[in-house]
């Protein structure tokens, strides 16, 4: 997040801090392994994502307060063909999910938060729960190598958890004619998620691949930090 002198922006801002706050009050959410995190300069934090990123707030809120740093997230390009979305999210700590943008990100020294499932785990379906959906994702990988910066492995635990779905493809519903993902019922306190909590887990870093490093390098890593991702799933729900 990078909050301007506008008004606008300051406000929008603040709320949107103050919302993070208390979504991580609600779900009693917790941090391990801050020691992994830099106290400054670039990393590309890379994880699993929850059911409808509900998450997102309460775990960047923890990053804050573990660093004092306002991380950065990559977000769907197709979030940056909305007109007022792609306006708002900026001011968020948004970065459309291209390599030129997120190169620049990293480059100008920030923490990038990285899902490589994106809305594949967004949707997941039931069966598909704390599972990671990467198959070919090797843009996170590729965008490290070129940064020349760690990729710092995480986990969340909860997220998965904050609403209830439903079996069935009765139970999705097509986010729009043609698309090609499919939603699951979410089932939670009304519009809000359950109260669950939430534990997320960091891990030691990983050195990325040299640049121009053949593709059998570059799925190695990526396989290495799911691994790792992984593991970290198995300490968060046990600690």
């Amino acid at each position: 997040m990078n909050a301007s002198h506008h008004p606008v922006r300051r406000a929008l801002f603040r709320f949107a801090a103050t919302g993070a706050a208390l979504s991580a009050r609600y779900h009693r959410a917790r941090l391990l392994g801050t020691e992994h995190l830099p106290p400054r300069g670039p990393a590309l934090l890379v994880g699993n994502h929850g059911l409808w990123g509900c998450e997102t707030p309460a775990f960047f809120h923890l990053l804050h307060h573990a660093t004092g740093r306002y991380p950065l997230g990559l977000a769907e390009r197709g979030f940056f063909r909305i007109p007022l979305v792609r306006t708002v999210l900026p001011w968020l700590g948004g970065v459309e999910g291209t390599l030129e943008k997120a190169l620049a990100a990293l480059r100008e020294g920030h923490l990038v938060v990285c899902y490589p499932g994106g809305a594949w785990e967004t949707f997941k379906k039931p069966r598909h729960r704390y599972t990671l959906r990467w198959e070919g994702a090797l843009g996170f990988i590729r965008l490290a190598s070129q940064a020349g910066v760690p990729l710092l492995p995480f986990a969340g635990f909860g997220v998965d958890d904050t609403f209830l779905c439903p079996t069935g493809e009765r139970w999705c519903i097509p986010l729009a004619p043609g698309e090609k993902y499919r939603a699951p019922l979410g089932l939670g306190l009304g519009p809000l998620p359950l109260p669950v909590r939430l534990t997320f887990a960091l891990g030691p870093p990983v050195s990325p691949p040299p640049p121009r490093a053949p593709e059998s390098h570059l799925r190695a890593a990526r396989n290495q930090v799911a691994a790792s991702v992984c593991r970290l799933l198995v300490r968060a729900r046990h600690e």
